[in-house]
C-alpha cells in the first residue's frame, strides 16, 4: 500500500462495533429493518406530495426537500455499513471514501438548512396566515431549494481536494462504519490545520448558525402566538408546529449527544461512540416519516388513499 513513510492510500479499513463482533448476525435484521423503514417512508412521503396536488404548499414543499435529504443520508452510508454487518467487508477505496464524506456531510448541511427553512415557514403561517401562499410562493421555494443545495455542495467541495494532496502515514484504519471528515483529518502525516479550520466553519456556518435561526424562529412564534386572544387558535397555531418540533429535536438531539461524548466522555468505550454515531445518521431518516405520517392529517390522508389505490 505504500513505498515509504508517506503514501497515498489505496484503502481505508473501516470500523463496525468493536467488542460486538459475536453479535454482528443479531444486528444485521435491526440494520436492514432500519434502512427499509428510511428509504420506503422518505420515498412514499415523496410520492404522496407528488400525487396530491392539494400538497403542493409551503409545508409539504419543504418536507419533499427534508425527504430528499434524508434518503441522501441513507443511502450514503448504506453500502459500507450493511457491507460490514451484512457481508464483513471492511475496505473502502480512498476515492471512495471521499465521495462518501462529501455526500454523507453535503447531505446533512442540506438537511439542516431545510429544518431551518421550514421554521421561517411556519413562522409565516402563524404570524400572515393571509399572506402565505403570497410570500412563499413556487419560485421562492423553488429558489430556497436550489440554494440549499448549491450551499451544501460548495461548502463541502473544498474538502475532498484538500484531503487527497495530503500524505498519509502510519494507519489507515478509520474509527466509524462510513467515511467522516473528522477522521480522516487524523490519519495524515502532514499539516492539517486548513482542513480543521476550514471544517470548523462549515460547522459553525451551517449547523451552528442553523439551529440558532431555529431557536430565534420558535421566539417569534411564541410572542405571535401568545398574541392571539382565542386560546382555541393559539392551540390550533402550535399544533402545526409540532410535527416540526420533532423533526429539529430528533435532527439536533443525537447531533449534540455525540458532540458531548466525544469532548466530555471519552473513557467511554468506542462501541458507545460509534452506537451514538449511527443513531445520529440514521435514525433522523427513519422517525421524521413516521412523525408526519401521525402527526401531519394530509400527509396521513395521501398515505392511505395512495395504499387504497394500489389494492
Amino acid at each position: 500500500m505504500f513505498n515509504s513513510s508517506q503514501f497515498t492510500p489505496k484503502y481505508f479499513l473501516l470500523t463496525g462495533l468493536p467488542g460486538l463482533e459475536a453479535l454482528y448476525p443479531w444486528l444485521i435484521f435491526p440494520f436492514c429493518s432500519i434502512y427499509l423503514v428510511a428509504l420506503v417512508g422518505n420515498t412514499l412521503i415523496l410520492a404522496v406530495i407528488k400525487k396530491n396536488s392539494s400538497l403542493h404548499q409551503p409545508m409539504h414543499l419543504f418536507l419533499a426537500m427534508l425527504a430528499c435529504a434524508e434518503l441522501g443520508v441513507s443511502a450514503s452510508t448504506l453500502p459500507t455499513v450493511l457491507g460490514i454487518f451484512l457481508f464483513g467487508t471492511n475496505e473502502i477505496c480512498f476515492e471512495a471514501c471521499l465521495l462518501q464524506m462529501f455526500s454523507i456531510h453535503s447531505f446533512s448541511i442540506m438537511e439542516s438548512g431545510v429544518l431551518l427553512a421550514m421554521s421561517v415557514d411556519r413562522f409565516v403561517a402563524i404570524y400572515n396566515p393571509l399572506r402565505y401562499t403570497a410570500i412563499l410562493t413556487l419560485p421562492r421555494i423553488a429558489g430556497t431549494g436550489v440554494a440549499l443545495g448549491l450551499k451544501s455542495v460548495m461548502l463541502m467541495l473544498p474538502l475532498p481536494f484538500l484531503l487527497k494532496r495530503l500524505p498519509f502515514c502510519g494507519h489507515n484504519i478509520l474509527s466509524h462504519s462510513y467515511c467522516l471528515h473528522s477522521d480522516l483529518i487524523q490519519l495524515p502525516c502532514a499539516d492539517t490545520r486548513p482542513n480543521s479550520i476550514l471544517g470548523l466553519c462549515i460547522v459553525t456556518s451551517t449547523f451552528g448558525l442553523d439551529s440558532l435561526l431555529i431557536i430565534i424562529s420558535y421566539v417569534l412564534i411564541l410572542y405571535t402566538v401568545l398574541g392571539i386572544t382565542s386560546g382555541e387558535e393559539q392551540r390550533k397555531a402550535l399544533n402545526t408546529c409540532v410535527s416540526h418540533i420533532c423533526a429539529v429535536l430528533v435532527y439536533y438531539v443525537p447531533m449534540i449527544s455525540v458532540a458531548l461524548v466525544h469532548r466530555f466522555m471519552k473513557h467511554t468505550g468506542p462501541a458507545v461512540r460509534l452506537l451514538l454515531a449511527n443513531v445520529y445518521l440514521l435514525v433522523p431518516p427513519v422517525l421524521n416519516p413516521i412523525i408526519y405520517s401521525v402527526k401531519a392529517k394530509q400527509i396521513r390522508r395521501g398515505l392511505i388513499r395512495l395504499f387504497l389505490q394500489r389494492k
